[in-house]
């Protein structure tokens, strides 16, 4: 690895600052001044300081986080709390959301602090599925099923969305299931007058894309609105039930192997 790749990815600054530290000396390998930025070094054996601190190289990272609703999917922001904010800030650095979730939906979101993982895993031509267990007001009947799972309309400056599955599991009125329908977390004030005698359906919908507001889009599109929403797989990796909302853990060498088969990743 470039020496300069290793401090930045170290956390030490951009490329471009961690350039300037080298070149005016303040940077040693193995206890020597180094003045080159693209000299080559061993990530996992060499001793490298800067202004006499040792660097320790991280290695790539892949995080399975239980995202709540309520907080939205960013690094930073002024008025919102954030994906991070669940994060210490020693555990936090370096990592950035892959893909995002909507601020009312919760479910598996993953961080990592490698930018070729992120870029291929969203990238669309790798046709990645997302799997995502939803409540909506409405009903969905086979034809509206054929509808999504065909391809619909979800707006006139976006094309019609590719395939999706969708799986029914309850549709009745909202008075008969209202002990299973977790709070909401999206608008439900088409319910406040009549919500005992609307129907209300739940059940899984699977797609391979990541439009802004997807799912509530395409389930609007057939007359249904979305009150509750949780993304559970992407590719073969499932939430880890044990996880509450707000916690994490590293992912497993297998998960990283098996949600990026097209891909090489060395874990290090």
């Amino acid at each position: 690895m470039r020496l300069d790749k290793y401090l930045a990815e170290s956390y030490v600054g951009t490329r471009k600052e961690v350039r300037k530290l080298i070149i005016d000396g303040v940077v040693t390998v193995n206890g020597e001044v180094e003045n080159d930025p693209a000299i080559e070094i061993k990530e996992n054996v060499d001793l490298i300081t800067c202004m006499d601190e040792v660097i320790v190289y991280p290695g790539r990272r892949y995080i399975m986080f239980h995202k709540p609703a309520g907080c939205i999917t960013a690094k930073s922001d002024e008025k919102h709390k954030t994906v991070m904010d669940y994060f210490s800030i020693e555990d936090r650095k370096g990592l950035f959301p892959v893909g995002r979730l909507d601020k009312d939906t919760e479910g598996l979101l993953l961080l990592t602090n490698d930018g070729e993982f992120d870029n291929r895993l969203m990238h669309p031509t790798h046709h990645v599925s997302k799997r995502y267990f939803f409540w909506v007001l409405g009903s969905i009947t086979e034809d509206k099923i054929a509808q999504l799972e065909k391809g619909i309309s979800i707006g006139e400056d976006d094309a019609i969305t590719s395939p999706a599955k969708i799986e029914i599991v309850q549709t009745g009125k909202y008075e008969a299931l209202e002990d299973q329908i977790p709070p909401y977390t999206y608008d439900s004030s088409n319910m406040k007058d009549n919500k005992y005698i609307q129907m209300v359906t739940s059940g899984y919908i699977t797609i391979t894309e990541g439009k802004k507001h997807q799912v509530k889009r395409m389930l609007k599109a057939v007359g249904c609105y979305v009150i509750y929403l949780k993304r559970f797989q992407i590719g073969e990796l499932e939430l880890d039930m044990k996880l509450k909302p707000g916690e994490y853990r590293e992912l497993t060498k297998e998960e990283i192997e098996n949600i990026t088969p097209f891909m090489k990743i060395d874990i290090y």
